[in-house]
Formats: structure tokens, sequence, C-alpha cells
């Protein structure tokens, strides 16, 4: 019998490998991926992972053939590989229902902003900024699938601790934040973000990383509408029928 062929196609990478460490395979700025198959279907169906939110996870590291620790993704290409997925597995039309408006996006026209080389030193996920009312500099560093997941676990262990409290904002600062005024002790970062740090700071702190932090973007132009609206990711952005 002969041999099977399974098709796949290369990816580029918003980040373009910049703040990978060398020798990382992700410091290509490309990684390798399948297409989709039946059997990433049933990971897509199987209730247990939908229910513990990991279902996109597992089908991604399913996918992808490039020998990579799928921990040290930067969350913008992981996005861009979740975007690529769909299209390689689903095709590039998207549909789904937006307060009852329903619309399709072509996946295909979705622009990625690439990370611009200024402003990264010596290949590392370390930038620094000054915060514009305190005056403090601190540096700070673009969050990876592990930090998202660090940040889930603490969250619901404080959760549990007091279900009314919900520490978002300050515990994905916690991580974001890699030192201030030099100091780079873990809990010198607490303490400041807990009792330092100005409202109007840590907005602007926000922006900018919005600014530079290279990603896919993943809104659109509702017709007729001059604002940008979310596209909606979910389990049904690779099946509706999942």
């Amino acid at each position: 019998m002969s041999e099977f062929k399974l098709p796949t196609e290369v990816i580029e990478l918003p980040s373009k490998g910049l703040l990978y460490p060398e020798g990382s395979e992700l410091a290509k700025g490309t990684l390798e991926m399948k297409y989709m198959t039946a059997k990433e279907e049933d990971i897509l169906t199987n209730q247990s992972y939908i229910q513990k939110g990991t279902v996109l996870d597992r089908l991604m590291k399913a996918l992808i053939i490039s020998k990579i620790s799928y921990d040290d993704l930067l969350i913008g290409d992981k996005n861009a590989v979740m975007v690529a997925a769909r299209i390689l597995g689903y095709g590039k039309d998207y549909s789904f229902s937006i307060l009852g408006e329903d619309h399709t996006v072509d996946l295909s026209t979705l622009e990625s902003k690439t990370l611009n080389d200024e402003l990264f030193k010596d290949g590392k996920n370390n930038f620094e900024f000054t915060l514009p009312h305190s005056g403090n500099k601190i540096t700070f560093k673009l969050l990876t699938h592990k930090d998202e997941q660090s940040i889930n676990r603490e969250l619901e262990g404080l959760k549990k601790i007091n279900k009314d409290n919900s520490p978002e904002l300050t515990t994905r600062l916690k991580y974001l934040i890699t030192s201030v005024e030099g100091k780079t002790e873990i809990k010198d970062i607490r303490e400041f973000i807990d009792n330092y740090l100005l409202a109007r700071d840590s907005r602007a702190l926000r922006e900018y990383i919005k600014e530079i932090q290279p990603d896919v973007d993943l809104t659109f132009f509702p017709d007729g509408e001059s604002t940008r609206v979310n596209i909606p990711v979910g389990v049904s952005f690779f099946w509706p029928d999942a």
C-alpha cells in the first residue's frame, strides 16, 4: 500500500522570531503546521477539553509539526497560529452572529502587526518604559502561553479564597512587569503594583503594550459601522457544530 501524504504549510509569526532565544526553533520566525484531519475534529468535540477550557490549545498542539515548546509561544504568535489553523481546517470564510446581526469575515485578509525591530535589544523579550505620571522606570515582557496559564491558575486560586475577588488586571501586570527602578525581586514588583502603581500609569502601560505587541488584528468593521468590533473566538471559530 502506498504511503499516504498529509499536506503542511509554513506559517509566519508576527514576532518574526526576534524575541525567542537563539537556538530555539521559534527564533526562525516560522513554524510548520499540518492540515486538520478527522482526528483533530475529535479534539474539538471532546466535552472534557471544552469544559476545562483547554480544547483550542490541545488542537494547536496536535496541528503544529515544528519541534517547539507550545508554552514558549508569545500570545500574538499563538493567535496567528490559531487563525492559520482555522483557514487550513475549514477555509478562510468565518460566519458568526453579534447582537442578532450575521457577519462573514475573510480570515485571510486579517492583518498581522509585526514587531518593530528597533524596539528589541539583544533578542530578549524585555522592554523599557517610563511611567508618564509617576516617572518610575520599569521593564516589562510580552506574555507567553505559559504566562497566561500561570495567571489563570493564580486567579482561580484567589477566587477559591474569596469568590468575589477577581484582581485580573493587577495579577496580569505582576507577570508583565519585570523590574521597577532596577528592582527585580518579585516581592518588590508586587508591592509596587498593589500599593504604588497609579491608575493613569497602568492605563498608559497597557496602551503602550497594545501598540508594540506583535499580533493578529482580530477585529473588523461591520457593514455601515465606523467602529471596529472584536471577532468572537471559541470552539465555534473552528467548527460551528462543535
